[in-house]
């Protein structure tokens, strides 16, 4: 029986939201903290952009678009997502990295399993000098990225990217995504697609631990 590998996507999954890390962007931009009420999926509030993202009214570029714009309004200069990002999490830039995806990938590369990154915007939101410096990517044996391929999950030929430099099946591909349509499209694939609840999201990484018969540390859902 094959052994499956982990594939990932990077933002909200191996990185904090950045919902979960407004702060930090609120102190880059010397901002009182709580001036920033962009909730996307949290539930402590209500966010109507994100909404209408959710409702395919715009995409999720458009969405942070729109968001680097206004914080460039409130500042007093123009901003992009790329001068956002940078701004915030240049001092440190693995400092987002979750504790729960280093701990898997880590279990995951030492049990002999490939592990890979599928992410729709990698470069095109972090730039490419902050993103040479994410040291977490050196722990993936393949990086397949929107900002090159021009092909953005849900489409099915994103995900055939992903698991033919896997060089695995989808079947024996255990894939994490915290966007609803993106699992869809994971499942429609054939991958084992898992959604990651950024409310909850410990849980993604146990159901995977699980699904990839790892022991890991911290995680309660992997196998004893």
């Amino acid at each position: 029986m094959p052994v499956p590998h982990l594939l990932l996507d990077f933002g909200s999954v191996v990185g904090l939201s950045l919902f979960e890390d407004l702060g930090a962007i609120e102190r880059a931009f010397a901002l009182p903290a709580g001036t920033l009420d962009w909730t996307g999926p949290l539930e402590r509030g209500d966010d109507p952009l994100w909404r209408a993202m959710q409702a395919g009214e715009l995409t999720e570029r458009d969405y942070w678009h729109r968001r680097a714009a206004e914080l460039g309004e409130r500042v007093g200069r123009p901003l992009d997502v790329v001068s956002m990002i940078r701004a915030a999490r240049e001092h440190d830039p693995d400092g987002c990295v979750r504790p729960e995806a280093r701990a898997l990938i880590d279990a995951a590369r030492a049990a002999g399993r490939r592990v890979g990154l599928l992410t729709n915007e990698l470069v095109l939101f972090y730039g490419e000098a902050l993103a040479r410096r994410l040291r977490v990517l050196d722990a993936f044996d393949t990086v397949v990225d929107g900002t090159w391929t021009r092909i953005l999950k849900p489409d099915p030929r994103a995900y055939r990217m992903a698991c033919v430099a896997l060089d695995a099946a989808p079947a024996d591909v255990v894939f994490i995504d915290d966007q609803p349509r993106n699992v869809a499209g994971g499942l429609a694939c054939g991958l084992q697609a898992i959604h990651l609840d950024v409310n909850r999201p410990r849980a993604a990484f146990e159901e995977a631990a699980r699904r990839l018969g790892l022991d890991v540390p911290g995680l309660q859902g992997s196998p004893r």
